[in-house]
Formats: structure tokens, sequence, C-alpha cells
């Protein structure tokens, strides 16, 4: 019987949690973990992304603050907020919104960030760190499917996870976090792209499948087999005259036809979503417990 994955549940339970250890932070310090988002430019999907992140810090007791800059900020007035915010001792955490204009040279600005305040995960230290098992700042949106395997129970030791996507933010970290030797992990991991000439060849094979491509109903049910594990990251608009909103919002999972045929599957809203922005208040408070050095 298939189970489905509620990430938006789970994410509540450690808002919940991270709630109660920052109302007992700021009892003992006297401060709150602060979270800064630079957000460059009017994109309006980008805009809703900063403003939950922002609404999920005041929920639990974090302050944050959210520096908007007009979409022809030049490089060098984005790096001098992020320097400011580097020097500011209030401030935990910095995430910079991507994508970023044209002028901007992303990597630049993902390695200007300090490594003791890289909360999602991005910089050059902290994938290193990764890479070769050392504790770091996990990125968000992997360190939350990690989390999710984790509270279901849903064993990795020995499984072959096949992941579908080999980006920065997911792919890439995800396969290099299950791959290591220890709890949680310790799977033997592929990763699917563009390049395979037949990418079902490899995710009919899968005992757990991790879709991240950014491709609606991308995985149909002939490309997996029974039993699998589905962890669909993709967030896709597609067309829907039924909807008020003229869309709806889908994974990379044709999730309708396939659920059936898993054990355990997460939807799409409401499964890996919420996640990411619960690992990133986890981040946040991490990096502020290590500034005052608190266990």
């Amino acid at each position: 019987m298939t189970q489905i994955i509620d990430g938006k549940f789970v994410a509540s339970q450690i808002r919940n949690s991270l709630k109660e250890e920052a109302e007992n932070l700021l009892k003992l310090t006297g401060k709150k973990p602060g979270l800064a988002a630079i957000l460059v430019g009017d994109n309006s999907a980008s805009k809703i992304y900063v403003n939950s992140k922002s609404k999920a810090c005041n929920e639990v007791g974090f302050y944050s603050v959210v520096k908007i800059m007009e979409s022809n900020t030049n490089e060098e007035e984005l790096l001098k907020v992020i320097e400011t915010f580097n020097s500011d001792d209030g401030i935990d955490g910095i995430l910079v919104q991507l994508p970023l204009p044209k002028q901007i040279d992303e990597d630049k600005i993902i390695e200007a960030i300090s490594p003791n305040k890289d909360v999602d995960g991005f910089h050059p230290v902290s994938f290193g760190k990764l890479v070769i098992g050392k504790e770091t700042f996990y990125p968000c949106t992997p360190f939350g499917i990690i989390e999710l395997l984790k509270y279901y129970k849903i064993n990795t030791k020995g499984k072959h996870v096949v992941v579908v996507g080999r980006s920065n933010i997911v792919g890439k970290p995800i396969a290099n976090m299950l791959v290591q030797k220890k709890d949680g992990a310790n799977a033997i991991v592929t990763i699917c792209h563009t390049a395979a000439p037949d990418i079902a060849f490899y995710t009919k094979q899968a005992d757990i499948l991790i879709a991240a491509v950014g491709k609606a109903n991308m995985i149909t049910k002939d490309m997996v087999k029974d039993g699998v594990v589905i962890i669909d990251v993709g967030i896709n608009r597609i067309d829907d005259v039924n909807s008020a909103k003229g869309y709806k919002v889908v994974g990379d999972v044709d999730f309708e036809n396939i659920k059936e045929k898993t054990s355990f599957i997460t939807p799409v809203p409401g499964g890996v979503g919420p996640m990411t922005i619960a690992m990133l208040l986890i981040n946040t408070l991490k990096s502020f417990k290590q500034k005052m050095n608190l266990k």
C-alpha cells in the first residue's frame, strides 16, 4: 500500500521544535538567531520564496531582514551588501535568492558569503566538506530529503538510489550525501541526466528515485519498478482551465498514474518544498549556536 510522504507535516514538527529551542536560547543568551535574505529584481516567484522564508523565521522566533535591490543592481553593490551582513553580529545566516540578473556572476556572489553564515550550503567550502563527509551546512533541499527518509524510516543502506538531475542545488549534493558511509546514507547512487540515451534504463533499477529536473510529469509509470520510493523535487506550472489561476503546480513525476506502484511517494506541492525552508531554519540555528559556542 502506498504511503504519501507528508513534508508539510514533518516540517511543522520541526518548526515547533525550533520555536521551543529559540525561546530557550533567548532566555539563555538574550539573543535570537538572525537570517538575512537578499533579493535582486522583481521576479514574482523569488519574492514569494523570500517572503515565505522571512515569515517562517518570524513564526519560530528568529530575527529576519529582507534586503530588496533593483534589477539593475551591479555586482559591486551586491557584494557590499553581503559584506555588511558578513560583519553583522546579529546575522547568523545569509541567503541570496537565485537566479540573479545576468550582469551578476552567481559564483562570485556565493563565494562572497562567509562560510560561517552559508546557510544555503552553496559555498565551495561547505560543498567540499559535504563531499568528504565533514560536518557542514548542507544545501537545504537535499538536507530536507534526507530528513524525510529518516522520519519515514526508509532504509537507504545498500539501496540503489537513482538521482535524475545534476544541479549544484539538488542533484550533486544529494548524491554525495547519500553515498557517505553513515546512518541515513550508505547507498549505491547513480546520477542520470540528459546525456543518458535511455533514462528509463536506470530509473527502472531504482529502489529510491529522486527526480529533480524541472520537467513536468517526466517520470511515468512505465519508468519505475513496483515498490519504488519516489522523492519528487520538481515544481512546475502547467495550464489548467479548471483552476481559477489558470494553472496548477505539478512535480517531475506523473503522480496520479504512478502513485499506486510506489511504496512511498512525495506529493507536489506539500512534499519536499516545506522541508527546504525548515532546513534553512535548522542551518540558521546551527550557525547561531556555533557563534555562541553552544552545543
